[in-house]
């Protein structure tokens, strides 16, 4: 393999055309960001305990889960990875070109992607049954339905239009700094689907199918369609516009390398798919809701910052600012380890009471509770290499490098596989869940060694020993403080704890692990010396203080 070099992009000088936008604060924008994803991750949460209190580790939750991806699988495939990688870098770049700060090239992009996204839904409703087949191996393997996975994706597969279409204005939003809208409308589906939660125990059990699989659909709806007036509101006025530009190209040869992504990732996907609707009845129910809980921390800072950081990278990228593009990714990856170490060390020493306490509302799902809190546990290590990963993917997509974006995919996935197929073979069916949770965590350390050496050649210095310290202290400080809790809970077991239900037990235990556990990491990780821990705490601080009003002044 040759040396990665950046693309022209990287170090071409775009000629500015109109004065440059004014760049957003970050503290302020990933402030608001942060708290439309805490909003969002916090009803995500409890939609997802809604949903499995009310389906259960059952044939039904794995056939409903895996239909409800579908949409996500086939959007991504055929277009969803070009928008998400591409969009922002061109419209930013289209906005600093343009002589009409990239209008017409925003209308062009937005009509033609619109269009194949239409082409896309009609092409997964008729496919629907080959991709249930596909994706669960068929009756024979599957512990899940495929006639009842199918009949939910004809409800569920509309939902390609709308996410393509949030993706379109979430972009436009995003490259002209309003970050607020697009952080809080999934607040809105989630609203919808508890909603709907509340409808399906309310209907007849004939009409209830009907119930989960439109009223899902109608949560991604809302969550696109509210995206419109916050358009508007920073002047975009959509109307058709028909026509290539040359730049169009460009951006289809980008695009086809994020498709390229894709795949590989659906590989991943269709193997862990069929692992775990083959191993054991709610097996893929278990891992895709413990996957989702444990991004609920990366969601709230991570997913908040690098939307912020995204617009701020692809700039200085075409400035050719390597050096800022290369000190957004330390400030990125420091950040995240401040934040992320504890709780992974918290999920990996408490990962079964946090499944018990959130996901065994119900008697009947305490068993698969324990397992989703076991899945949280042996996977919670690849937390922070996940948040990495994600980061240099934007590094690299801000960069053009998109070949070397789906290089590390590959990394990814060829670590992921035969660790998968070898779970059936090594481990217990009720097992084989937590060896798919490790072997997914472990493919992220891989991908994320892997695009941490591609950055070093292609930017030069990067800040790889100043982000591995900060972990590193975080971690030392987070073992320190949550071992100390684990300690009392052990003592505390042989008396007030031990006549305790297993679900109130689950959440005293939660409860010792934040009230004692929580400030003596913090307090150890500023003895050692962990600055970043500051920027955090002031950065929640924020957070807070946004949510009061304040006398005699504007909001």
């Amino acid at each position: 393999m040759t040396d990665p070099a950046p693309d022209d992009a990287v170090t071409e000088r775009i000629p500015i055309v109109r004065p440059e936008r004014a760049e957003p604060s970050l503290g302020r924008s990933s402030s608001l960001m942060a708290l439309g994803s805490l909003a969002s991750r916090i009803t995500g949460f409890l939609r997802q305990v809604a949903l499995f209190t009310v389906l259960g580790a059952t044939v039904l939750n794995d056939s409903y889960t895996l239909s409800n991806t579908l949409p996500n699988i086939v959007y991504e495939l055929l277009i969803g990875g070009a928008l998400s990688s591409m969009m922002i870098p061109l419209l930013v770049r289209a906005q600093r070109e343009d002589p009409d700060g990239g209008e017409a090239y925003t209308r062009k992009l937005i009509t033609l992607t619109g269009a194949a996204l239409l082409v896309a839904t009609a092409a997964g409703l008729l496919t629907a049954p080959l991709l249930t087949q596909l994706y669960l191996g068929g009756q024979t393997t599957s512990k899940a339905d495929p006639a009842l996975a199918t009949t939910l994706a004809y409800m569920l597969l509309p939902q390609i239009f709308f996410y393509g279409l949030g993706a379109l204005l979430g972009a436009v939003l995003n490259s002209r700094g309003s970050f607020g809208a697009f952080g809080w409308a999934p607040v809105l589906n989630n609203v919808v689907v508890l909603t709907v939660v509340g409808v399906y125990l309310a209907v007849p059990d004939d009409a209830r199918l009907l119930v989960l699989g439109v009223g899902t659909t109608l949560g991604i709806a809302a969550q696109t369609l509210v995206l419109l007036p916050a358009a508007r509101r920073v002047g975009f006025r959509y109307r058709p516009l028909w026509g290539w530009d040359p730049r169009l190209t460009k951006a289809a040869s980008l695009g086809a390398w994020a498709i390229v992504y894709v795949l590989i990732g659906q590989a991943g996907l269709i193997v862990t798919s069929r692992v775990a609707t083959g191993s054991d009845g709610g097996a893929f129910a278990i891992y895709t809701n413990a996957w989702l809980l444990l991004q609920v921390p990366y969601g709230v800072l991570g997913v908040s910052l690098l939307t912020v950081l995204m617009p701020r990278m692809s700039r200085a990228a075409a400035e050719g600012r390597t050096a800022d593009v290369a000190a957004d990714l330390g400030l990125g990856g420091k950040l995240a380890s401040v934040l992320l170490v504890p709780i992974s060390v918290l999920l990996t020493v408490f990962g079964t009471a946090v499944g018990v306490a959130l996901f065994g509302l119900r008697a009947g799902n305490l068993d698969g509770a324990a397992r989703l809190g076991a899945a949280l546990a042996v996977s919670a290590f690849g937390l922070l290499p996940f948040a990495f990963t994600m980061l240099q993917a934007r590094v690299l997509y801000a960069l053009t490098a998109h070949r070397w974006a789906t290089f590390v995919q590959l990394c990814v996935v060829a670590t992921k596989i035969p660790l998968m197929l070898a779970c059936p073979v090594l481990l217990a069916p009720e097992d084989v869940v937590l060896g798919l949770a490790a072997a997914n965590s472990t493919a992220f350390v891989v991908g994320a060694v892997v695009g941490q050496l591609l950055l070093r050649r292609m930017l030069g210095r990067v800040p790889t020993g100043a982000v591995l310290g900060t972990a590193g202290r975080s971690l030392v400080a987070a073992a320190a403080g949550m071992l100390l809790a684990a300690g009392v809970v052990a003592l505390l077991a042989q008396g007030p704890l031990a006549t305790l239900a297993p679900l109130a037990r689950a959440w005293a235990e939660l409860g010792v692990a934040v009230v004692l556990g929580g400030p003596v990491t913090v307090l150890l990780m500023r003895l050692i010396g962990i600055g970043e821990v500051g920027v955090v705490l002031k950065r929640l601080e924020r957070l807070v203080d946004k949510g009061k009003p304040r006398r005699g002044t504007r909001r």
